[in-house]
């Protein structure tokens, strides 16, 4: 079902049923109804919306505004309601059943406009596969993986429960990807890793499913022998709904988690290569604020991150709620987890060999804004830092775009088998990014090389 939900015939036959559902259930009635009664119910679906949306700017804490098309269609589906209530008397067979399908269909759209603008479902077949509790593409069990041995045309998926030890997180199935290479003999291959995050209100397969990131591994891997990093794709949040930031605090410790967890498991059970060398975070929205976080905190532990569509630190709102909800009150802590002020606070060798890629939605003007500072205080740490703008919003479309342009320089900052120098990141025609610089061990290429990014922009919300 590979039909999808972002673009095309199907986002926008859903919208012209919704439409004509309720204009059929409006239908023809008598002047008085019209007079009297429409108005109440256009009212009161008017009144509810702009309270929602009202409340949703002022205390949602959002950086990014809800698509416009979430509250218009809640609008309309509150309206069915409000025909279907103020109508039924009277009305023919046909406009009271016009009614709830248009509230249903209403309500699709709605979803959908959410959908279009994160990017979460790209297609029908990605949202009844997630919804349904499908296995992602190309699972297989740890033993299967186990027992495994000989040649690969792709790489596999793994769901692990990594034991939370000694972070004590309560957190949800996570899964491994395994490239050709790491199946080709009992002597497993010392694989660099990269952990991967994503944003709040996620899961740990959305950058499988959204992401493409198994997709982009196994084409870098068929261009390679086989070989990439491996892939963790983590859960720092716990559930759904809950905005960790990746740091110990009130949710839980997440950032040890990150940390001491899921390295020790995945180097024992995989056989992976060890150290900040070989070890990587990657992530997109919050998932690229903990990538920055956490590999300035801890670059012993990481000494490559991908930090996508991030903040400039870790944020739950206001300073005061941040300080209570992040870091339990402990001004020390926070610091300690801010990367202006480690930057600031960095000696000639705290990031000695630490390299870094940042990218962002060509239309996320306050990232981009927020970048423009961010990555020269970085790189005058010692940081090899590039920069990639992409154009999109903020969505898992530009998310799978940047991982697949950085990819190719991650392997091999990483020391990946067989990976090759990586090209300089195109950015598009008079984008306010700021210049590149090369990594360490990485030739700068020629200004205007091409990259995943030029050669297939991602999808956003408003392109129909």
């Amino acid at each position: 079902m590979d039909v999808s939900l972002l673009t095309g015939w199907l986002p926008w036959t859903l919208r012209i049923a919704a439409l004509a559902a309720l204009a059929a259930a409006i239908g023809r009635r008598d002047a008085r109804w019209y007079r009297r009664e429409l108005p109440i119910a256009l009212a009161a679906a008017l009144g509810p919306t702009l309270l929602g949306a009202l409340g949703v700017s002022w205390f949602g804490d959002l950086d990014d505004p809800l698509p416009f098309g979430l509250w218009g269609w809640t609008w309309c589906a509150l309206l069915a309601v409000g025909v279907l209530l103020t109508g039924w008397r009277g009305a023919r067979w046909w406009t009271r059943a016009a009614a709830p399908a248009a509230m249903v269909l209403a309500v699709v759209c709605a979803a959908n406009s959410l959908n279009i603008a994160t990017g979460y479902y790209p297609d029908l077949g990605d949202a009844a596969a997630d919804l349904s509790g499908k296995p992602v593409p190309q699972q297989m069990s740890l033993a299967e993986a186990r027992k495994a041995v000989g040649r690969a045309e792709t790489g596999r998926v793994v769901a692990v429960d990594i034991p939370a030890q000694p972070s004590g997180f309560s957190h949800r199935k996570e899964f491994v990807y395994l490239p050709p290479a790491w199946f080709r003999s009992k002597q497993r291959p010392k694989l660099p890793v990269v952990e991967m995050i994503g944003g709040v209100f996620a899961e740990p397969e959305n950058w499988i499913r959204a992401g493409n990131a198994v997709e982009i591994a196994d084409a870098y891997a068929a261009a390679h022998n086989g070989n990439a990093p491996i892939l963790v794709f983590a859960d720092a949040t716990g559930d759904f709904k809950t905005d960790t930031e990746c740091m110990n605090g009130k949710a839980g410790k997440a950032e040890d988690h990150l940390l001491k967890d899921i390295p020790k498991y995945v180097s024992k059970t995989f056989g992976t290569a060890t150290g900040p060398k070989k070890w990587a975070v990657a992530g997109w929205s919050m998932g690229g604020t903990c990538a920055l976080t956490i590999t300035l905190a801890h670059p012993d532990v990481f000494g490559r991150f991908l930090d996508i569509s991030g903040d400039p630190a870790p944020s739950k709102g206001d300073r005061k709620q941040t300080l209570e909800e992040l870091f339990d009150g402990d001004e020390q802590a926070m610091a300690a987890h801010d990367p202006t002020s480690l930057l600031a606070a960095s000696r000639r060798d705290t990031f000695k060999g630490v390299s870094g890629w940042f990218a962002v939605g060509e239309d996320e003007t306050k990232r981009v804004a927020q970048l423009k500072k961010l990555e020269p205080a970085a790189k005058a740490t010692g940081i090899a830092t590039r920069v990639s703008v992409i154009p999109g919003k903020h969505n898992w479309q530009v998310a799978a775009t940047a991982f697949e342009e950085a990819l190719p320089w991650l392997a091999q900052e990483l020391g990946t088998p067989g990976a090759k120098p990586a090209k300089q990141p195109a950015k598009p025609a008079g984008s306010p990014s700021p210049s590149p610089t090369a990594p360490s061990g990485s030739p700068t290429a020629p200004p205007g090389a091409p990259s995943a990014a030029s050669a297939a922009p991602a999808a956003s919300p408003d392109r129909k």
